[in-house]
């Protein structure tokens, strides 16, 4: 077993890390390193993400114990959602977007085009957001990224 490998190890089992954590370090270990000097290969790009992942942990020792949540979205999925939303009627989008702005969540549903699908999803690739919330009673940590 290799040094790095014991050291994630050894954070998993002090609870330093989640066993999701641990594995996708261990995963990054056992890749092979990107190869740059194949004919075509741009210096300094990246593959675009395949999923979109929300995890949620919670502490809370509730009536039902801790909150686990790993959803991965593949990004195919939201590529299609916008092909289908562009079939909308305008009329049912309008209504959608009125709805939401009075919920406070200002998005204009008209914007979005399957053309304009692969700038977002290269947008996303770059998302990474991190939310650890600890109080009194419970201990949250919420992530949402690409991957």
């Amino acid at each position: 077993m290799n040094e790095h490998r014991r050291q994630i190890l050894q954070m998993l089992s002090e609870g330093k890390i989640s066993a999701d954590e641990a594995e996708r370090l261990i995963a990054a270990l056992e890749e092979p390193p990107a190869r740059t000097s194949e004919p075509g290969a741009a210096i300094g790009t990246k593959t675009p993400p395949k999923f979109l992942r929300v995890q949620v942990d919670s502490e809370d020792n509730g009536h039902e114990g801790p909150t686990k949540v790993n959803v991965r979205v593949p990004m195919q999925l939201l590529r299609a959602g916008v092909k289908l939303a562009y079939l909308i009627p305008s009329a049912a989008l309008q209504k959608a977007n009125l709805a939401m702005h009075e919920k406070g969540i200002p998005v204009d549903l008209t914007q979005i085009k399957p053309e304009n699908i692969e700038e977002l999803v290269e947008q996303l690739s770059d998302l990474s957001v991190d939310v650890d919330q600890k109080d009194n009673s419970n201990k949250v940590k919420v992530r949402v990224f690409c991957e």
